[in-house]
């Protein structure tokens, strides 16, 4: 940190620091993302959410009770205007292993697409190609992208208002060439706290908009529409998130999930049975807890993910 922080300004980077590390090592401990022995490679893109997670996950190993190493991982896509020097020197100063991976990727989505077109889907199809081959030179046996719960919302909702489905990113998932095991560790994290604690922490950001702006992407008039949200309707995403947890198959209609053909009069009741129509005591089930529930936070120990045998 360059400037001189407040007093409250420090309380509350103690505050997301203790927050943010506690819902990163509930969600490791949930997925069983991190085992005794991994090596996790940390992709770093030089934004807020990359920046955070190495933060925590920093943090984590140095109190975890298992072992496991990191290596921070930056793709240089040789878009214009890159500041290169930025990460090796960050990275450097934190004294974390890391490697810079330089691939021209920017000019061959500029050559492949039409004029108008939006170049994020050939980019993140490139860009994970080239990171899975990264992690299979360097010996990675879990791959760590910086996603949070906010991105995972904004997935669904495009899902289900485009590809008519219901999915969203997993926190943990297998790579596409079926070899590495990706994991999200801010699975639980919100974009909010993450965007104070990085503004509170000065870390250096690369601009995201190095390709050029993209204004009408559907991700972003949907992230946009899910922040409205949150502050028109506190607790809301917080109940969304938490009903990706709560899945119900009896009570949607993917034949796959659940066997309804089999259902007769015989079959009893199942989960509460037809109440789509009657008036329900609604309340907000989140399973993470709210951030300013300080008396909880102090309760709880820094690092809950064990070694699983």
């Amino acid at each position: 940190m360059t400037q001189q922080l407040s007093e409250k300004e420090l309380f509350n980077l103690k505050k997301l620091n203790k927050v943010l590390r506690r819902q990163t090592g509930q969600a490791i401990a949930d997925y069983n993302m991190i085992e005794d022995g991994d090596k996790v490679m940390v992709c770093v893109s030089g934004g807020k959410d990359s920046y955070t997670l190495l933060e925590m996950l920093s943090q984590l190993k140095a109190v975890a009770p298992i072992n496991f190493d990191i290596i921070a991982v930056n793709l240089d896509q040789k878009q214009p205007g890159f500041p290169e020097h930025i990460l090796p020197a960050y990275l450097s100063q934190l004294g974390v292993d890391y490697k810079i991976v330089e691939q021209d990727t920017y000019s061959i989505v500029t050559e492949k697409l039409e004029p108008g077109k939006t170049t994020c889907s050939l980019c993140s199809r490139l860009r994970r190609g080239i990171l899975y081959n990264t992690a299979e030179e360097i010996g990675a046996t879990k791959i760590a992208l910086g996603h949070h719960r906010d991105d995972m919302l904004a997935t669904m909702m495009l899902n289900l208002f485009f590809a008519g489905k219901m999915k969203s990113m997993p926190a943990k998932l297998v790579s596409d060439n079926g070899e590495h095991v990706v994991i999200r560790p801010l699975a639980y994290c919100k974009e909010k706290d993450i965007e104070a604690f990085a503004k509170l922490k000065e870390f250096p950001i690369i601009p995201c908009n190095l390709c050029g702006s993209q204004p009408n992407l559907q991700r972003k008039l949907t992230e946009e529409m899910l922040s409205e949200w949150d502050q028109k309707f506190p607790g809301r995403l917080e109940t969304m998130f938490t009903a990706m947890q709560n899945v119900v198959p009896s009570h949607l209609a993917d034949t796959d999930l659940f066997d309804f053909k089999s259902i007769n009069s015989e079959s009893g009741v199942i989960n509460g049975g037809d109440i789509a129509f009657d008036k329900e005591a609604f309340t907000n089930p989140t399973k993470i807890e709210e951030t300013n529930d300080n008396e909880f936070y102090k309760q709880q120990p820094a690092v809950q993910f064990t070694q699983v045998n």
